[in-house]
């Protein structure tokens, strides 16, 4: 994958400022700021945006606030549910957002936590980035390469409808690949190439709409890979009075 390199136009005086940024609109009416260095991923139905939004240094140090300060859930919210079984989660998962929201998926009812300043602190970029604003966030920590995600597309009932997904990654480069709906199976009625993206440190990848409609998503294993990575998947959820 090419490498990107965030545009500065002056220091910031810590981490995570905010600096203004020209925002301007992608050929899908979506809002990419000009400080960012973007690179349009597409296929098929898949519309997505890759930039490095933060600097090394930026990344580095979120990098070890979240890993003081994130707080996984355990016990029974660390299994999910598989056809009908139950399995221990092959990674660490908690969620963040807005009171008076809930996720489900794979069997789990989610309650977020509250908002806490380095989870503000990344959602603020990733709004100064896309024109974005986010009221929820799935964290999930794997702690090597083999710690993974399976096949999945994120189209949970609770998302407002159309509303892109932010994933933000902090530490390993992993892999992370997309595959159509139609070209899964061994017997697949179409011949559509999967899609590769390596998510390297600081980066941010838009999952727009439709992706999800028609592309599955997966962090393989990858047993080379010795270092935990972080990812942040910013979503906007129906509040539940709403529903």
């Amino acid at each position: 994958m090419d490498a990107f390199v965030t545009k500065i136009s002056r220091k910031r005086k810590k981490l995570c400022d905010a600096e203004e940024a020209i925002p301007s609109k992608n050929e899908d009416g979506g809002i990419l700021a000009e400080g960012f260095t973007w690179k349009k991923i597409r296929a098929e139905s898949l519309n997505c945006d890759y930039t490095l939004l933060f600097r090394k240094v930026e990344a580095d140090g979120l990098f070890q606030q979240l890993e003081k300060e994130i707080v996984y859930f355990s016990g029974d919210l660390s299994r999910v549910q598989v056809y009908g079984k139950w399995h221990s989660v092959p990674r660490k998962q908690v969620t963040y957002g807005d009171d008076g929201l809930t996720y489900t998926f794979s069997g789990l009812s989610l309650s977020p936590k509250p908002w806490i300043p380095v989870l503000n602190c990344i959602r603020d970029r990733v709004k100064l980035a896309t024109g974005h604003t986010f009221n929820f966030v799935l964290i999930n920590r794997y702690k090597d390469g083999s710690d993974h995600i399976g096949e999945h597309r994120d189209d949970e009932k609770e998302l407002v409808p159309q509303s892109p997904i932010a994933s933000v990654s902090f530490g390993a480069c992993r892999d992370f690949l997309f595959r159509h709906r139609d070209a899964r199976c061994k017997n697949a009625v179409r011949q559509i190439e999967p899609v590769k993206v390596e998510l390297s440190h600081g980066s941010l990848l838009m999952m727009n709409f439709p992706t999800n409609v028609y592309w599955y998503h997966s962090l393989p294993v990858r047993k080379k890979v010795l270092a935990p990575r972080i990812n942040l998947t910013f979503r906007n959820i129906v509040p539940r009075v709403k529903r």
